[in-house]
Order: C-alpha cells, then sequence, then structure tokens
C-alpha cells in the first residue's frame, strides 16, 4: 500500500494567510505530499479563564501578552479554513485540521474534509467522538499520545460500537517536542496492527522525531499514513518549529517512502530482467 504523507503545518504559519498559502503550494509542488493538516481551536472554550489570561509558559514563543491572546493570533476562522480548503484542492491536496473542542469540529464538519484529526490530548473527549461519528462522514484521525492501553481500548471499542471503526486511522505517537530516539517506541506500530489492524481502517505514525530516518521504518513496520509537523523555517518563533521538518527534509521525506514502497516486494521470478545481463557477464560457470 502506497503510504500518506501528511503535513502538519498546524499553527506554524503563525496566523498569516500568506505563509499558509506559501505553505500549501511548496508542500504541494516541491515536496509532493498528499495531504497538509491545520488546527482549530475555540480558545475560549478549550481554556479555563485562569489559563487564557496566565502568560505563555515560554514567553519568547508568544505572539501575546497571555496565553490566550497568544492562541488567538494564531487562530483562523472558519471562512479562512474554507480558503485553506480551497487552496489546497486548486493545489492537488488534501485538506485537513485538528479539532480541539466542540465547536471546532462542528464548524470543520460544515466544510466536509475528507478527514479530521483528533489530537492525543483530546482523544477521550467522547462528546467530540460521538459528534463525529453520527455528524461526520469522512475519515476519523486519531493519535494516541498520552494515552493508556486500557483507554486505547475503549476508544476503539467506542468507535466499534458505533460503526464507524473502518473509518479509524489510529496514529502510534508519543507527545513531545522534540522526541529522542528512545521514547519514539516503533515497535508500537506493529502492536497497535496486531491489536487493532482488523477493526480499524489503518495504522498511522505521527512523530514529532528529528531526522527523517524514522518515518521509514515506521513504514516498514506497518504504517500506511506518516504525518510530520512542518514549516518554512525551523528557527522562527514558536513551540513547534523545532520539532518540524523543512521544506527540504519533507521532499527527502517523501521521496524516500516512495522509493521504499516500491522496493518493498517479493522477486516475481528467479531471474529479474536486470540480473539476466549481468549473469551473462559475471556469473562464474562451471566448464
Amino acid at each position: 500500500m502506497k503510504p500518506r504523507i501528511v503535513a502538519e503545518i498546524g499553527c506554524n504559519h503563525m496566523g498569516n494567510m500568506d505563509i499558509a498559502k506559501e505553505m500549501i503550494t511548496t508542500a504541494a509542488i516541491f515536496c509532493k505530499v498528499d495531504a497538509v493538516k491545520f488546527q482549530k481551536r475555540n480558545n475560549k472554550e478549550l481554556l479555563t479563564p485562569e489559563q487564557y489570561n496566565a502568560p505563555h509558559p515560554n514567553p519568547h514563543n508568544s505572539y501575546g501578552e497571555t496565553y490566550g491572546e497568544h492562541r488567538e493570533f494564531l487562530e483562523f476562522d472558519l471562512d479562512q479554513h474554507r480558503q485553506l480548503k480551497k487552496w489546497c484542492e486548486e493545489a492537488g491536496l488534501v485538506y485537513s485540521t485538528s479539532v480541539w473542542d466542540m465547536t471546532s469540529a462542528k464548524e470543520i464538519a460544515t466544510l466536509s474534509p475528507h478527514f479530521i484529526k483528533i489530537p492525543s490530548a483530546l482523544n477521550l473527549h467522547y462528546e467530540m467522538l460521538g459528534f463525529l461519528c453520527d455528524e461526520f462522514h469522512g475519515e476519523i484521525h486519531l493519535s494516541l499520545g498520552m494515552t493508556t492501553k486500557q483507554e486505547e481500548k475503549e476508544v476503539v471499542e467506542f468507535f466499534i460500537k458505533n460503526k464507524r471503526a473502518k473509518d479509524l486511522v489510529l496514529y502510534s505517537c508519543t507527545s513531545g517536542y522534540p522526541v529522542p530516539f528512545e521514547d519514539v517506541c516503533l515497535l508500537e506500530i506493529s502492536r497497535l496492527g496486531q491489536a487493532y489492524g482488523r477493526d480499524v481502517k489503518e495504522i498511522g505514525f505521527s512523530g514529532h522525531h528529528n531526522g527523517i530516518a524514522i518515518d521509514i521504518a515506521a513504514f516498514t513496520l506497518g504504517a500506511t499514513t506518516i504525518e510530520r509537523h512542518y514549516t518554512l523555517d525551523r528557527t522562527w518563533r514558536g513551540t513547534d518549529h523545532a520539532a518540524s521538518l523543512e521544506p527540504d527534509g519533507l521532499r527527502r521525506l517523501a521521496r524516500n517512502l516512495e522509493g521504499v514502497q516500491k522496493a518493498l516486494t517479493y522477486k516475481k521470478e528467479d531471474l529479474l530482467n536486470i540480473e539476466v545481463v549481468q549473469r551473462d557477464k559475471l556469473k562464474w560457470k562451471k566448464h
């Protein structure tokens, strides 16, 4: 199965639609990925008043005087997301968004994207999961960072009960920015495949690590959707940029995954055509 590559723009556009458009165009033309993903929050609903009015925990990364102002600065409204979806479609990309609260889930569902993502932080929000099962007819992608095995089992059972498991893509994920290699835990992909591969649509991998070698291993272990954070400049101000791939890294990842997918086959015959010529020239023969 050809791997599907999702470039997560998230909030790396820094609240700027022109940057978001450039990231879409670059992802399509230069990087040659399959989809890009944004994020949608209703910050007054998601945050308590104390959280909203508190200073950003890392002032260097803040775009406002408070954490709430910072989050509002980065937020696009529904009409802007409608425009983002149009730009994606014009570029030949799938548009998607992670939703962080009920209001955002209801808003993005009206756009009928190919898939909606549930981030690890919200994967136990059963009101939201129930709404998407009932009212959204596309794929539902769900990350399993910060989640116990019992919790993940209950989530999958919820989707089975609601007859939506065949639209569910489960992502192996470690929540950290960036994640050291020893905490990526790639064999979780195999475990998820063995436990739920027959029940759900796909097993995916959401990586927050450095480099692109890990993603190749994730695909060979059975992850058919690969999601990576994506930025135009890893030095830009913000939490996610340092754990993101710049365009050339994303391009190399897409190229390498395509090559590995083509190479993961058995020989169709004892001697491939490419080998026959070499055999005639090089193979030792008993005289």
